[in-house]
């Protein structure tokens, strides 16, 4: 009798701790999306703001702090698309994607071949070669302006594409060529051994077995490249000084004049339908994006 009360004793508490285990998961759970709804909210404050005082009236727009505009207008839309008389946005839009597109075709390009060469082939100075490469990464971008300026004002290549693009075609980024390094490294060599022996030469391996198996890696670097590169202000400030030749960021910046009063209204107009091209382009591909970020290789 005395083991049986015992027994009838403990099962209920073991009962009574199994039913409040998933409560317990519920409100953690609950806890957890909280915190991630409101880091999202105020996150996504800034552009929804944004987006709603593109379709007020300039002199409206910084005396009301709420998301809806109290009238609603498309003039902004309208006189933003022409910052200057001879000058549309159309255009603008036009020479960012081109510099875009070609800077990621690029730099997908030049970083997996390059990557390729650290990751699999043996030749000598290789870590050298490799560690050098990592330490570019720490070297800031401010050091190298005045030395490839000189650089391209001798070759003629200001008011030129090719400052902006020839170089991503060099595997200049480090960044994305040690992503890339980490990637491959992670395929099993077997496959190598297995390709070779049925008479493929690197050529083949690379492009037979190496870029399918690393589509994640090459659209994280584009995309990222993509990005870059339609964001870029430095470098479009630089090397171009022709109206027809400008980019989406310094399109933005004619609507800010530090001596007279900026244009408001227009410039988070055209700044809502910059982000239109970066939606297009990194929704498609977010699922390769998280692989390409989270995995290394084979799972």
């Amino acid at each position: 009798m005395r083991s049986s009360d015992r027994r009838a004793a403990v099962v209920p508490r073991e009962r009574g701790a199994a039913v409040s285990l998933p409560g317990q998961r519920v409100v953690s759970s609950l806890a957890r999306h909280g915190l991630l709804i409101a880091m999202l909210v105020v996150m996504l404050y800034p552009v929804i703001w944004m987006l709603g005082a593109s379709f007020e009236p300039s002199f409206q727009i910084f005396s009301n702090p709420g998301l809806l505009p109290r009238t609603w207008t498309l003039t902004n839309y309208q006189h933003g698309w022409f910052p200057l008389p001879d000058l549309s946005f159309t255009q603008l839009f036009a020479n960012s994607l081109i510099i875009a597109t070609l800077a990621a075709v690029g730099n997908v390009c030049s970083c997996t071949m390059a990557a390729y060469a650290f990751a699999r082939l043996e030749f000598r100075f290789r870590g050298v070669l490799f560690a050098i490469m990592l330490l570019t990464i720490m070297l800031p971008y401010q050091v190298l302006i005045i030395p490839q300026y000189i650089l391209y004002l001798n070759l003629n290549w200001l008011n030129t594409y090719f400052p902006l693009v020839v170089p991503r075609f060099l595997a200049v980024d480090s960044f994305f060529v040690f992503l890339m390094v980490q990637f491959i490294r992670g395929l099993p060599r077997e496959l190598d051994e297995a390709a070779i022996m049925d008479g493929c030469g690197h050529r083949q391996l690379f492009l037979l077995i190496i870029v399918p198996l690393s589509k994640a890696a090459m659209a994280t670097t584009a995309v990222f490249t993509f990005i870059n590169s339609w964001n870029d202000f430095l470098g479009p400030l630089l090397y171009l000084t022709k109206s027809s030749m400008f980019t989406v960021p310094l399109g933005l910046n004619l609507f800010i004049d530090s001596s007279e009063t900026s244009q408001w209204g227009p410039l988070f107009a055209m700044s809502a339908l910059s982000l239109v091209p970066i939606l297009i382009v990194f929704t498609p591909f977010q699922k390769l994006l998280t692989e390409g970020i989270a995995t290394t290789g084979f799972k």
